[in-house]
């Protein structure tokens, strides 16, 4: 292993290893409860404004640009923690909802599950 993968995985300077489309993958959990509430992508500028507000910053796949969540609806997420994992290419984000974290209504995005071959809501 190189020295500077060393040093990303058991040093203390924030270097995110982002994909080839400059993303990272952000998995978003109720800091209260520990619930799942989504997983997105941030580029760099959505980390930067994430740490610097206290509110969660992604960058939009399908609409190609930096949204902040709950811009439109309210529902903001309003970051406790951040974390990355071991070689720094996935971020754990740690939030306060203000309200329902999916665009669908419901409080999280993994409101349903697979049951042989099917979907069926989560009690």
């Amino acid at each position: 292993m190189e020295k500077n993968e060393t040093d990303r995985e058991t040093g203390n300077l924030l270097q995110p290893k982002y994909d080839s489309n400059g993303l990272i993958t952000a998995v978003v959990t109720d800091d209260s409860t520990g619930e799942l509430l989504m997983l997105a992508h941030m580029n760099a500028q959505a980390l930067q404004l994430t740490q610097e507000s206290g509110v969660a910053h992604f960058y939009s796949r399908s609409r190609q640009c930096l949204w902040k969540k709950g811009e439109t609806s309210g529902h903001i997420l309003s970051v406790t923690e951040l974390r990355i994992d071991c070689d720094q290419d996935a971020l754990w984000v740690k939030a306060m909802p203000a309200g329902p974290a999916c665009h669908t209504g419901e409080p999280s995005c993994f409101y349903r599950k697979i049951v042989d071959g099917k979907l069926e809501p989560v009690g």
